[in-house]
């Protein structure tokens, strides 16, 4: 086997594998990972805690004796299943949690097997220390501006037709899989935490620090994932440009861009009861009646109109004044485009 250290972020594009390998239990690798990595564990989660148990219970000798077993039982399973297809010429790349016992032993019997098999040194904790260091100590080197706007002024489609005509954007609400508002959730369910990080920190590797890249005005949390402290002090300290459009325009936006939801008008219920505490009762009691109804351009007017655009005028005026307003006519895909390709001809600020 041979030892693979990282050193920096860097470092994980530069890996001459083909497989990397992540082989602890499930729940571990749900919770975040090495990108591109497969999992192929060598203990589930109940193997691992039944061994977790006899460790403290009865003795070190006897967990490891009963790991050890477990750990070839399911080594040859993949070697048998997943791993059964691959050539002599293979590299993994292979790793658990701190680059111990779990690696070592399923690296051990591939090393055997006769493939050359890279172990990571620190394992899963050596590649979360970059992720933390990029993230949280900083700073980061982008050149940020921020995309900003009242709810409904099609700002992540803007971003999207940025990165068409050839800008480089950040797609924060892409990577937390939340729309970042009350009705912002999708139907997959949010990354945790951790995996929110890793998602963020391989979209920053990529980026050149040389070119600005545009990103939505987000707040520090979007949906139940936090944005990093690097990353959040650069937003703050970003320009803004502003985009704003008529309100039957953005109603009519939103009831496009939040088609999932009008599908769903329980589920659309549920939200506007997240909004109580801020309003009247008459006036959630009318959100309701035009949700049973089907009723979603007057409920996108109101909702924009009552909730959102005051909540907003708010974070405005504690915000930087925009370097530039771009006001648009209509939320047209021709329109958004033809926005985009302003913002890119020279217009966005240094």
């Amino acid at each position: 086997m041979i030892p693979c250290t990282l050193s920096t972020y860097s470092d994980l594009t530069d890996l001459a594998v083909d497989t990397i390998i992540d082989v602890r239990a499930p729940s571990e690798f749900a919770e975040d990972h090495l990108p591109g990595a497969i999992n192929l564990p060598v203990l589930d989660d109940a193997e691992r805690a039944k061994v977790g148990t006899i460790y403290k219970q009865d003795s070190p000798f006897s967990a490891r004796k009963i790991g050890g077993a477990l750990v070839a039982q399911n080594t040859a399973a993949h070697l048998q299943g997943p791993l059964a297809g691959k050539g002599g010429d293979w590299q993994p790349l292979v790793y658990c949690w701190r680059g111990g016992q779990r690696s070592g032993a399923f690296t051990t019997i591939l090393d055997q097997v006769g493939w050359r098999v890279r172990l990571l040194s620190g394992g899963y904790r050596s590649y979360r220390s970059l992720v933390s260091k990029m993230l949280y100590d900083g700073p980061l080197p982008h050149q940020l501006i921020l995309v900003s706007g009242g709810t409904g002024t099609a700002k992540t489609r803007l971003l999207q037709h940025l990165e068409t005509a050839g800008g480089q954007i950040l797609d924060l609400e892409a990577l937390a899989g939340h729309r970042g508002s009350i009705f912002g959730a999708t139907a997959s369910e949010q990354p945790k935490q951790k995996m929110f990080e890793s998602r963020l920190a391989a979209a920053c590797a990529q980026l050149d620090p040389n070119k600005v890249t545009w990103v939505e005005a987000e707040s520090s949390k979007i949906g139940d994932r936090v944005v990093p402290p690097a990353l959040w002090s650069r937003m703050c300290t970003a320009p803004r440009i502003e985009i704003s459009a008529p309100l039957p325009a953005r109603a009519d936006f939103l009831c496009r861009a939040y088609e999932d939801l009008t599908d769903d008008p329980a589920q659309f219920g549920a939200q506007i009861e997240q909004l109580r505490p801020y309003h009247p009762v008459e006036l959630i009691g009318q959100w309701h009646d035009l949700a049973k109804t089907g009723d979603w351009q007057t409920l996108a007017t109101g909702l924009v109109r009552d909730h959102y655009d005051p909540r907003y005028a708010k974070s405005a005026a504690r915000s930087a004044t925009p370097v530039r307003r771009l006001e648009l006519p209509d939320l047209s895909e021709t329109t958004l485009q033809q926005a985009a390709q302003t913002l890119l001809s020279g217009a966005a600020p240094a």
